[in-house]
């Protein structure tokens, strides 16, 4: 059993949907005092009115990751209302699909700019409250595509989530002697909103691939979330943990069923 950790505080990007919810909902379970932040105002009130209804305690603070002022902001909210930031969920992120010889510059950008460029912004926005918590606690979402696999119509999107890996590494070397620790979970297949908009039949196909058959949910990731931000993760930092159902492990789909 994992020893509580409740009345710290957590910070967490794209707090508003999928993933991000799933570890708001998850860490203020465990009586952690959670800032959601999101670009969207209606979605991260829907969030914060879900987790106070049930007991726990969050704020929320609408920003854009990838605005240095805003990454700023959200650092500050969560000072303001909770006195500190013990746990930083860097999960803000968006995949647009699109063929790479169609891709804009203005779309690499987009991408590059939220999912890579916004993580650094924020965890260095995140840095001085993280020292004086004594057991800061950095947790980024990256993906198995672009670390691990390939999809295609996400070579920006997978390009962004491998250079959250070479972030995490370096940052978790430059932040271990105050303490900190720098993880990453890699989601496999999740279902989430952003999943039921590439409808049923991709769906059930990306189900029939994984060794589990069945696509994972929010709160299989954010239980490894949870413990990443424990305590007895402590002397873990630099690691990326994937969280697939096996997804990655066949050589392909016969392997599932031989």
């Amino acid at each position: 059993m994992l020893k509580p950790i409740a009345g710290r505080v957590a910070v967490v990007t794209g707090g508003s949907r999928g993933i991000g919810r799933g570890i708001a909902r998850t860490l203020a379970r465990n009586g952690v005092k959670v800032l959601i932040a999101a670009r969207g105002e209606e979605t991260a009130r829907g969030v914060v009115d879900e987790i106070r209804s049930a007991g726990g305690t969050a704020e929320m603070v609408v920003a854009d990751v990838s605005v240095p002022d805003d990454a700023d902001r959200i650092a500050n909210a969560a000072v303001e209302h909770f006195g500190g930031i013990d746990i930083l969920c860097s999960n803000a992120g968006v995949f647009p699909p699109k063929k790479l010889r169609d891709l804009t510059a203005a779309e690499i950008d987009e991408v590059f700019n939220i999912n890579l460029r916004g993580t650094m912004l924020v965890v260095k926005a995140c840095l001085p409250a993280l020292e004086k918590s004594g057991h800061g606690r950095v947790i980024l979402t990256s993906s198995i595509t672009g670390p691990v696999t390939g999809y295609p119509g996400w070579s920006h999107y997978g390009a962004s989530k491998a250079g959250q890996l070479g972030f995490m590494r370096t940052a978790a070397m430059e932040v271990a002697a105050a303490g900190i620790t720098v993880n990453a979970v890699l989601p496999g297949n999740i279902k989430t909103e952003g999943l039921g908009d590439m409808g049923p039949d991709y769906e059930r196909s990306m189900a029939a691939a994984v060794p589990l058959k069945r696509l994972g949910t929010v709160d299989d990731v954010a239980n490894v979330v949870l413990f990443l931000a424990s305590d007895e993760a402590a002397y873990v930092t630099g690691v990326a943990i994937v969280v697939d159902g096996g997804q990655i492990l066949p050589e392909s789909l016969e392997a599932i069923d031989a």
